[in-house]
């Protein structure tokens, strides 16, 4: 490896039902999802008495048949007494309920808790107005928008298992005793608030979606926070990062291949949205709603089950010139319009 690539030492995914010891008493398991990104990695860390598991997959009957192979086969049967959860995203905390039942205990940050536990038990038939007014906002396609203002809207509690009452909190620069190891908490933030990452004292990260090798973890707004700039907040973690990143960390994410070479990446990965801001701000000579940013961002053709979630980065990054700036919004007010913001540069 040198300063200018990235490495992968564990090239082939672990196939279902099993494992990859990927460093001693570490093991990379693969999940698989219902979406375009079709697997999330968790991990299982030998804690002595059983296993400490980070992440979970989704609530699934795929992802529970999977863990049923996994804890009779490569697992041996062993009890799972801790789930630390990395953030609140369903792939990552989507069975953490189902292993509480049976006698684990959930380790997160306190942020990842408190909004799993509202999303959970706000459960919707239809998109609620907030959601419909801020999809209009964006300049949602007008298809599009017809057809979600009548289905049900992508709901947590259809994918993420009752969770418990109580937990316990993991916070910034806390000290963890997992098995053998020590690991020390490190905070991210912009893909979801409040990100946990583990590092290990003997060169291992556990990285969630903070670190991803290939792919950009999603940076996202949404009705519930709709002038957010997690693009600012996502910057600002990678600043955070970069003194303690080395070449010779092994990264564990949560997509993808495991990795090494961290601070390349985290410059990779900033250099790409620094990029994609700059050519934002040119396509903005002329006014463009959030819906029409794609072409300047993703310099791609976005695919159906891929919109969404194109939407709401188009408006973080609209968001976050907008709080420099560097564009301004208004709203035309013409009947086609449908309330939709239209962002143009400011000279």
């Amino acid at each position: 490896m040198t300063n200018g690539t990235l490495g992968f030492p564990f090239p082939d995914p672990p196939g279902p039902g099993a494992a990859v010891e990927v460093a001693e008493g570490i093991f990379w398991l693969r999940l698989p999802l219902p979406m375009a990104l079709d697997h999330v990695n968790v991990y299982a860390l030998d804690d002595g008495a059983g296993w400490t598991l980070v992440d979970t997959g989704m609530d699934t009957p795929a992802a529970r048949a999977a863990w049923r192979a996994l804890l009779d086969g490569p697992l041996g049967g062993r009890p799972v007494v801790r789930v630390i959860v990395t953030h609140h995203h369903p792939d990552h905390i989507g069975l953490a309920g189902w292993f509480i039942a049976q006698g684990a205990t959930l380790w997160m940050p306190r942020t990842g808790w408190l909004f799993a536990r509202m999303l959970r038990l706000d459960e919707q038939p239809l998109p609620p107005p907030e959601t419909i007014a801020f999809w209009r906002r964006a300049g949602m396609a007008p298809d599009i928008l017809a057809a979600r203002q009548t289905e049900r809207p992508f709901n947590y509690a259809d994918c993420v298992a009752p969770l418990p009452l109580g937990f316990r909190r993991i916070t910034e620069g806390e000290r963890l005793r997992i098995g053998a190891r020590d690991w020390t908490v490190r905070m991210g933030d912009g893909h979801a608030p409040e990100h946990a990452t583990l590092w290990s004292d003997d060169g291992i990260v556990l990285g969630g979606d903070q670190f991803l090798p290939t792919i950009s973890p999603n940076l996202g707004v949404y009705p519930t926070e709709p002038e957010a700039d997690p693009l600012a907040d996502w910057l600002a973690a990678c600043a955070r990062f970069q003194p303690l990143a080395r070449a010779d960390h092994l990264v564990l994410p949560g997509h993808k291949l495991p990795f090494t070479n961290l601070p390349l990446r985290l410059t990779q990965m900033v250099s790409g949205h620094q990029a994609a801001l700059a050519r934002l701000r040119d396509a903005l000579a002329t006014p463009h709603r959030a819906a029409d940013c794609f072409g300047a961002l993703y310099g791609r053709r976005i695919r159906a089950g891929e919109y969404g979630l194109a939407l709401v980065e188009a408006v973080a990054h609209v968001n976050h010139l907008a709080r420099q700036g560097l564009v301004r919004g208004h709203i035309r007010g013409l009947p086609d319009d449908d309330g939709a913001i239209w962002w143009q540069r400011t000279d």
